[in-house]
Order: C-alpha cells, then structure tokens, then sequence
C-alpha cells in the first residue's frame, strides 16, 4: 500500500475496498499510538474504530498537506483529546492493574515479549503525555519532526526540544530501574 491517499481516494469514489485496506493498514499502529493517551487498550481500540468511522461517515477532505498516516493520525489524536476531556473525571488505571483483564491475543502483550522490552514501556508509561507521544511518534511510528509537529500542534523545534528532554528523561528513568544498554 503507498501511503494511504489512493485507498482513501477509491473510498471517496465508492469503492468500499479502500477503507477495509486503510483499515488494515494503519489500525495496529494507530490504536497504540492512542492507547498511550488513555492507557487502556480496549479504550484505544474504540477510539481507532471511531476515527475510521470518521472517516467513512463525515469523509473529511484530506489536503494532501502532510502525508496520510500524519493526517490519520491527527483525526485519531482529535477525537481522543474529545473523548478525555468528556470523561475527564474519570481516572485512569495504571496498565499494570489491568494484566488480568487482558486476553492472550492482547495487541500489547504480543508486541512486548520480553523482560527488556517491558521495562522500556514501564519507563515509558512513566514519562509525561508529551514525552511518550513525542517517543512513539518518532521512534515506533517513524515520523518525522515535522510530521510530529503537524500531529501534535507544535513547531518543529518544540517538538526538537521535547524529544530531546524526553530522551534523557528516559535514560534517567531506565537507569534508575536498572536496565542495561546493549553495545
């Protein structure tokens, strides 16, 4: 698949098959991304299926400004900083508590498979909303700055000086936990 735009495109032009092929492509990487705002993976989950259903009821008009993923993104963003603002009083359970309301196809529990791994998203689940989100956009999801900066409403240089901080504020915590770096 390119990067999106033709599938969205045959979508819009009634070919049903470009949504089931956005779908595809981008709802893994999409509902972690947002689980790391509500950290709740069954949340996120809801959460990329209400951004998909954006984009098959409202069909947004995508500029072309960006890339698709970035834009995708962003509408998932959106909806997600809705949903926490009208359920902002309720609170949010550490994803440690909930092992035992994961079933053995959990998205994250295969995607973390060793004790390394998991120390890594320990620390990253500590670091504040910025820095996380700034983490897994570069470094898991493989935007650049500039697209960063377009899904998380900064400049490029904020988003330069957050993942600068949010670098070391990662190396501080894993060190702290005891990780080992690999030479």
């Amino acid at each position: 698949m390119d990067n999106g735009a033709s599938s969205y495109h045959r979508f819009l032009a009634g070919d049903d098959e470009g949504l089931y092929e956005l779908i595809k492509g981008y709802r893994k990487g999409l509902m972690l991304y947002l689980n790391s705002f509500v950290q709740d993976i069954h949340t996120a989950e809801e959460l990329t299926e209400d951004t998909f259903a954006e984009l098959a009821v409202n069909c947004p008009k995508y500029s072309e400004k960006s890339s698709f993923k970035t834009w995708l993104y962003a509408i998932g963003r959106n909806i997600t900083i809705k949903y926490l603002r009208k359920h902002s009083k309720l609170s949010i359970v550490p994803l440690e508590s909930q092992k035992h309301l994961a079933d053995e196809k959990n998205i994250e529990s295969n995607y973390i498979k060793s004790e390394q791994k998991r120390i890594v998203h320990k620390a990253l689940h500590s670091l504040r909303l910025e820095y996380r989100q700034v983490l897994y956009l570069s470094y898991f999801e493989e935007f650049s700055n500039a697209e960063t900066a377009m899904i998380m409403k900064k400049t490029k240089r904020q988003v330069e000086s957050l993942l600068y901080n949010a670098k070391q504020t990662l190396r501080s915590e894993l060190e702290r936990s005891g990780f080992e770096y690999e030479e």
